[in-house]
């Protein structure tokens, strides 16, 4: 599933071929996502120019002179730029036709991404308004995570993975910042002192933002907006390597099962 950094890298990708751009044709072929495409969407962006693009947790926002339109990639979904020549696959469901001659292309095998729109503030959309402090962000600190956590007895890896307390800290880069912080993730996050937040909120800036550099992490069918894969599967160090050897002490790597998830980590150096 892409996370932050591949949201990150998807938005970077696209953004120079968008920006004050206009939208000259939207082709919807497949209306049922996640949530049903708006019938009306058509209507609302031919003829529109592209003013900026963000991003919010894992949700790219393009705002155009009418309103803006919200991306989320889902579990398997992509957003490239392709030419007018390159033939349209069984799984390619949005077409937006650029000015440019460019086509930025929406494919979700799975379907459970979605693309909605809002002519309001689009931080005070549903799907935006709870979401937590980024993780890059200056909000985001080690006084914040500690403050939060207080009397909580989720485990540590569950709390810094809830969208509500921080947005995009996905699974992958769960499992690699623990690690980094040498922290194990079946600890209760109200049982986590201060200083160890200020080595964990570390880890997770770095981790992610070596995953952007790195253009994200290729697993199973992600590419970034140029269609190129993210190399930070190079350099993963626990996420994936469950039995393999920790690469601080060399121990076999432990993997269990928290919220849903399949965790990895060394008994040895985490704790």
């Amino acid at each position: 599933m892409p996370e932050l950094p591949e949201v990150e890298t998807t938005l970077r990708g696209i953004e120079p071929y968008l920006l004050n751009v206009r939208i000259d044709q939207v082709t919807v072929r497949q209306r049922q996502l996640r949530w049903p495409i708006p019938r009306n969407l058509r209507n609302q962006l031919e003829g529109e120019t592209v003013l900026s693009l963000s991003r919010r947790g894992k949700y790219i926002l393009i705002k155009t002179t009418a309103g803006t339109a919200i991306w989320h990639l889902g579990m398997s979904g992509s957003l490239r730029l392709v030419p007018p020549s390159k033939p349209f696959e069984q799984h390619d469901h949005v077409d937006w036709h650029l000015e440019s001659g460019l086509i930025l292309r929406y494919r979700d095998p799975r379907r459970f991404g979605s693309l909605h729109w809002t002519r309001k503030d689009p931080l005070a959309h549903t799907l935006l308004s709870g979401l937590g402090v980024e993780p890059l962000g200056d909000a985001f600190d080690a006084n914040y995570l500690y403050a939060l956590s207080r009397n909580r007895k989720a485990a540590v890896k569950n709390f810094i993975m809830n969208s509500r307390v921080v947005v995009g800290v996905g699974n992958i880069y769960a499992n690699e910042a623990l690690f980094e912080a040498t922290i194990d993730p079946r600890r209760p996050a109200g049982r986590i002192s201060l200083k160890r937040y200020e080595a964990l909120v570390d880890a997770i800036q770095g981790v992610l933002s070596v995953a952007i550099r790195q253009g994200g992490t290729t697993l199973k069918d992600f590419v970034g907006g140029d269609g190129q894969p993210g190399y930070f599967s190079q350099q993963l160090k626990v996420y994936g390597r469950s039995g393999e050897a920790c690469v601080t002490c060399g121990q076999p790597l432990t993997q269990i099962r928290l919220g849903q998830r399949a965790s990895v980590f060394c008994k040895l150096c985490q704790n």
